[in-house]
């Protein structure tokens, strides 16, 4: 459920939600996908270390070369959901973010400048999508298809292969 009450205020990445967006030049042929519907959340695994549950919208789910775009839910322990239309550029390990959503189930273009993903910390989903299911070695997942497989086994099967390197 997405939560109409107070909204709980986490930070994605260096900026503030509430700071103004800087478009940038690539950003602004990006279309919005549907807000997300619960019947369409796939979760995955952040850490043992946060409280908040994690969650990737499939049917945003996109690939377009080493560019792959989601919408992100972060649920916090009492089910507030902070919503984001974001990307991760495999080739660079940064990420961006496009829109957050607001409780009406509304976008709010937000576009941000890349940004590196950080190993660790508060913000670790960023990076544990990067890493662990979107661009395992930092090589961008080649569909859809194995995007979602991903997140449902609880990580990429690329990482399967590299353990051991």
């Amino acid at each position: 459920m997405f939560a109409a009450q107070a909204q709980v205020n986490i930070k994605f990445g260096d900026e503030s939600l509430e700071e103004e967006a800087r478009p940038q030049q690539d950003a602004k042929g990006v279309k919005l996908p549907p807000y997300p519907k619960e019947d369409d959340l796939v979760g995955f695994f952040v850490s043992a270390a946060n409280d908040f549950k994690f969650f990737i919208d499939g049917k945003s789910l996109a690939v377009d070369g080493s560019i792959v775009r989601y919408t992100l839910i972060a649920r916090s322990p009492e089910g507030v959901s902070n919503v984001s239309y974001e990307a991760i550029r495999c080739s660079s390990g940064e990420y961006r973010i496009y829109a957050i959503g607001h409780a009406d189930r509304t976008w709010l273009r937000r576009t941000t400048p890349w940004r590196e993903t950080r190993q660790g910390g508060v913000q670790r989903w960023r990076d544990a999508l990067r890493r662990d299911y979107f661009c395992p070695a930092g090589v961008p997942i080649l569909s859809v298809e194995e995007g979602i497989d991903a997140l449902q086994r609880g990580r990429n099967r690329l990482v399967d292969r590299n353990d051991g390197f």
